[in-house]
């Protein structure tokens, strides 16, 4: 059996908190490690507790937006929200979240964004891959149709060798194509490249345009 994917919810509404919980607990590859009501508890509890990923209600006790940056360095982090703001999703994303999901949303569409983040990955609602495109699309005119697409898969993890498979094309013209990539973006290596097509919205760019 794989191992379940450890969560921690962070809301300060006992009903959401206590019915997402029981909906979450419903799932054979989900565990609900721990519950945090209060801001306050939350460092505590993330150096006590293994987890893969945090639900964190963006308006808890306060606003929880810069705090997005220290979680982010101690787990994945999902953004719950109850605003419709696109730009605040983006921001979320920028300062490091794995993925935001409004309040309004099915279970099923929460369980779609736990999965793809458990898989290393990032989600957003419309809305904000809207926002992502529109703050994206001039930097998207500059590289091609196919190194967009190169972009696409180095963003979600993808090896040279992997890619090339995916596009039928060799590893060493992938590596040409990156090349070009790293110099139009003047960025120097995969990594930065991945965090540069999130911050930017490349990826929404792409995914809207396949």
């Amino acid at each position: 059996m794989e191992t379940p994917i450890r969560l921690i919810i962070a809301d300060d509404h006992a009903l959401f908190r206590q019915g997402l919980k029981s909906l979450l607990q419903l799932q054979t590859d989900i565990e609900v490690v721990a519950e945090v009501e209060r801001a306050t508890e939350l460092g505590s509890i993330l150096a006590n507790t293994q987890c893969d990923i945090l639900l964190l209600d963006m308006q808890m006790d306060r606003w929880m937006m810069d705090d997005i940056p220290q979680l982010a360095k101690v787990t994945s982090v999902i953004v719950l929200t109850a605003s419709e703001s696109g730009e605040n999703g983006v921001q979320a994303l920028r300062l490091g979240a794995r993925a935001v999901v409004h309040k309004r949303f099915a279970i099923e569409t929460l369980m779609t964004a736990i999965r793809t983040v458990a898989e290393g990955l990032v989600w957003m609602p419309p809305t904000v891959q809207a926002e992502f495109a529109a703050q994206g699309s001039s930097t998207s005119k500059r590289l091609t149709a196919r190194e967009l697409e190169i972009v696409r898969f180095v963003a979600i993890g993808l090896r040279n060798a992997e890619v090339g498979e995916r596009l039928a094309i060799s590893e060493s013209t992938v590596k040409t194509h990156l090349n070009n990539i790293f110099q139009k973006l003047t960025v120097r290596d995969r990594l930065e490249l991945a965090h540069y097509a999130i911050k930017t919205g490349l990826v929404a760019v792409i995914d809207q345009n396949r």
